[in-house]
């Protein structure tokens, strides 16, 4: 599908409104990118999709009807196709979000994370260095390439310390290890290249619309179901918990403001252990929809074998984007939690036909013990 819009002169190094191309932009975090892009601001947004399992335009639809949103399916790896996007669309900015992104998956199947957040970053890159190069000067001087990545790629910490802008690359699992890749990448066409580029790496994400493989929404789901709650190991693994609304806000505060070369850590300062989040969940479902026939929902809490190689805890250290940026997270973990659990309880549509197709709830990770 080519685009067929009616775009203004590529040329017009002063316009107020900016072109932000948003690859997987109908996946969990794009989505929320996608959508305060288009409710907040004046600016045009093309998202770029493969609408593989974790890619819903259902979460697109609150912003699909407006005049500057757009939507293309196509492979990030397909190097044809991107060069051709972006020479049409003419993005002064790309938010490069598109990632096979779930742990479990990795360890089942490895080779589509190489594939998608290795060959696919490549791909992109090529293609947003030969539109930069081709750029009048003064729209040249404000395009930015800014990759999203992952905490994960740090490795895990003990019980005490936090993640930093510094800290050394040690990634444990086939899906840190693919973005870490991505965001060296990203880095290296920096400084070889000249591309300017920003990185992001962030803690855990949670809130609406979140693909139900994941820890929230797949308790959230099977608590009001009545079904099993599998917790890994002793619950004991700490993860620091980011709203992703918050995360949409800084993204693009990083997008529009943050200094070329540089990477910022977004954290949102609430650690939990992962018995405690289901625990919490548990509390809230039982509150919020309670039903006698199933109890209280912590008696379905099931403790199952350990994710091969689980890392014990992530915590981001969000100085410096708080300091330059000025940006802290707005949620706390309780407010956030309770807002995301209401979601569920009145989408349940959104998440039914998710579990209608790809993802039924089943156990994934399991190919390493195999």
């Amino acid at each position: 599908m080519e685009l067929s819009v009616a775009l203004d002169s590529p040329s017009d190094a002063h316009r107020a409104v900016k072109r932000f191309l948003v690859t997987g932009g109908a996946g969990f975090i794009g989505s929320a990118v996608v959508r305060r892009l288009v409710e907040t601001t004046t600016n045009e947004v093309l998202v770029v999709d493969k609408l593989t399992y974790a890619g819903n335009l259902d979460s697109l639809r609150p912003v699909s009807a407006s005049s500057r949103y757009r939507f293309e399916r196509a492979d990030i790896a397909d190097l044809t196709a991107m060069r051709r996007i972006l020479a049409e669309f003419s993005p002064d900015v790309v938010m490069h979000l598109a990632a096979e992104s779930h742990v479990d998956r990795s360890i089942d199947g490895p080779g589509e994370f190489i594939q998608t957040n290795v060959v696919g970053t490549f791909s992109l890159l090529q293609a947003a260095l030969d539109h930069w190069r081709k750029l009048p000067p003064q729209r040249k001087d404000g395009f930015r390439f800014h990759h999203i990545s992952t905490d994960e790629v740090f490795g895990s910490l003990g019980p005490t310390g936090y993640f930093h802008e510094e800290t050394p690359y040690q990634p444990n699992s086939p899906y840190s290890a693919s973005k870490a890749a991505s965001d060296h990448l990203v880095r290296a066409w920096h400084h070889t290249y000249g591309l300017p580029v920003l990185i992001t790496n962030c803690s855990n994400n949670y809130g609406p619309y979140h693909f139900p493989e994941k820890l929230i929404p797949l308790t959230i789901i099977n608590a009001l179901e009545g079904k099993p709650l599998p917790v890994y190991g002793k619950g004991e693994n700490i993860r620091d918990w980011l709203h992703v609304d918050d995360h949409a806000e800084a993204l693009l505060l990083v997008a529009q403001k943050g200094i070329t070369g540089n990477c910022y850590n977004i954290g949102g300062h609430n650690e939990a252990t992962n018995i405690a989040v289901v625990k919490a969940i548990c509390a809230l479902i039982d509150e919020l929809a309670p039903n006698p026939s199933i109890g209280p929902r912590e008696r379905l809490i099931t403790f199952v074998a350990d994710r091969p190689g689980h890392d014990a805890r992530y915590a981001i250290d969000a100085t410096k984007i708080a300091r330059e940026l000025g940006w802290k997270p707005k949620h706390s973990f309780e407010s956030g939690l309770r807002q995301t659990v209401q979601w569920y309880l009145e989408n349940k549509s959104w998440w039914e036909r998710v579990r209608a197709g790809t993802y039924r709830g089943e156990r994934l990770g399991l190919a390493a013990q195999a």
